[in-house]
């Protein structure tokens, strides 16, 4: 027998409360097959990770942040060991101040912690008070600055052969002309397919690869010296440099900040 999140009716039906939450707290990894449903859903990490398919994307949701998904928008999810986290589910027509396309956010403290307190309802009519915190949620939501959590699939199937090979291996520290010349492509022609078919040159796709792998790793609790080695940095300071560039903040810090225990009061 299936194990719901969250009551059926809350997610699949336009009656009912216009917002529904549930909290999730599992030990071992799951996976959901291809869906999609009428609601918004809001999906957020507390601690662990979890990865979500969207059309042509693998976007990852590390500790602390979540993922946008419109209604009726395709999409699974997959999460990697023990995870904690939580999920809002927004009629559709409440839905239309809120991004039209996925994104992925941040999460605030506010955030988290109304959605903490949405997730105790039992799934009826909300009340004057419950409706307040719901909008909270809405408005963060809608307020969110975008965070690029998403790594865009080729469709050249030569670049695909490299992209397959970079994500089995992302130590590999080929340069662009001799993975041009091992899959057999011009690298000039390499170079400007890799920015029409992904909208990222290929320098910048192989860091995105390593970042969203990092926060995999650093969601695992694996040792900075360990994820610097796997992904293919000369040394630590590297691999520290870029993930601070890129995420505002060192491996060590994300890592303490995504404890679920940083709450607001609402």
């Amino acid at each position: 027998m299936p194990s719901y999140l969250i009551r059926p009716d809350l997610v699949t039906s336009p009656e009912g409360p216009y917002l529904a939450a549930a909290e999730l707290t599992q030990s071992e990894a799951r996976a959901t097959a291809s869906h999609s449903h009428a609601r918004g859903q809001l999906m957020g990490a507390l601690s662990g990770l979890i990865s979500v398919g969207l059309d042509k994307q693998q976007w990852v949701v590390p500790a602390i942040h979540a993922i946008w998904i419109p209604p009726h928008c395709v999409h699974s999810v997959r999460s990697y060991g023990p995870f904690s986290g939580w999920s809002v589910f927004i009629a559709e027509e409440r839905c239309a101040p809120l991004p039209r396309e996925p994104r992925a956010i941040r999460t605030a403290p506010l955030l988290r912690e109304a959605v903490r307190r949405a997730a105790t309802w039992p799934g009826i009519e909300l009340d004057e008070a419950q409706t307040r915190i719901a909008d909270v949620i809405v408005d963060e939501l809608a307020a969110a600055k975008e965070e690029s959590l998403g790594l865009p699939s080729p469709e050249d199937p030569r670049l695909v052969r490299i992209t397959d090979a970079l994500a089995s291996d992302l130590s590999d520290n080929r340069r662009l002309e001799e993975w041009a010349a091992w899959a057999g492509v011009a690298p000039r022609t390499l170079s400007r397919r890799f920015v029409a078919e992904t909208g990222l040159t290929f320098a910048q796709w192989r860091q995105q690869a390593r970042l969203l792998r990092a926060l995999e790793l650093v969601a695992d609790g694996l040792p900075v010296t360990t994820i610097a080695l796997e992904l293919g940095y000369d040394n630590v300071s590297a691999f520290i440099d870029m993930f601070r560039r890129v995420m505002g903040t060192t491996p060590g810090r994300y890592a303490t900040a995504a404890n679920p225990d940083d709450r607001a009061v609402i």
